[in-house]
């Protein structure tokens, strides 16, 4: 991803084009791509804006987080409810499809997880077992 050009340089390009030199020439004179030249001053004349647009950050998860109350509440009722069974009772009930993977990241950013315990470990190899804890073994 590119570095955001400093502020001072889009001004004083902006400025040589209020001036009369034309997108090109002022690009070439601050050394900038034409094509950045050009977005700077339409975004100037069509919105006033001459600074930069933030980058990054997150512009999807609204979408998912208008189902928020739905998917909760499937959590609640049904604990050990999977991924893909709540994309498909969104898809279902909802006509919205979403991947378990966008689902995950919605229970992420609000702290649930499923956390393994004993009761659920799978069945260790045969002739693999453990004695048991606090047995002693005594000479006969």
């Amino acid at each position: 991803m590119s570095q955001t050009l400093s502020q001072d340089l889009r001004s004083r390009l902006l400025k040589a084009v209020d001036d009369g030199a034309s997108c090109r020439s002022a690009a070439v004179r601050f050394g900038v791509a034409v094509s950045t030249a050009i977005r700077w001053v339409r975004a100037w004349r069509d919105q006033g804006r001459a600074t930069p647009l933030p980058k990054g950050g997150d512009l999807r998860s609204q979408r998912i987080a208008a189902y928020g109350g739905v998917i909760l509440a499937a959590v609640e009722a049904e604990v050990d409810i999977t991924l893909a069974e709540l994309a498909d009772l969104l898809r279902r009930e909802h006509g919205v499809w979403f991947a378990p993977s966008t689902i995950w990241r919605f229970l992420d950013r609000h702290d649930m997880s499923f956390k393994k315990n004993r009761a659920r470990q799978r069945a260790a190899a045969a002739g693999r077992c453990r004695t048991a804890a606090g047995l002693v073994r005594r000479a006969a």
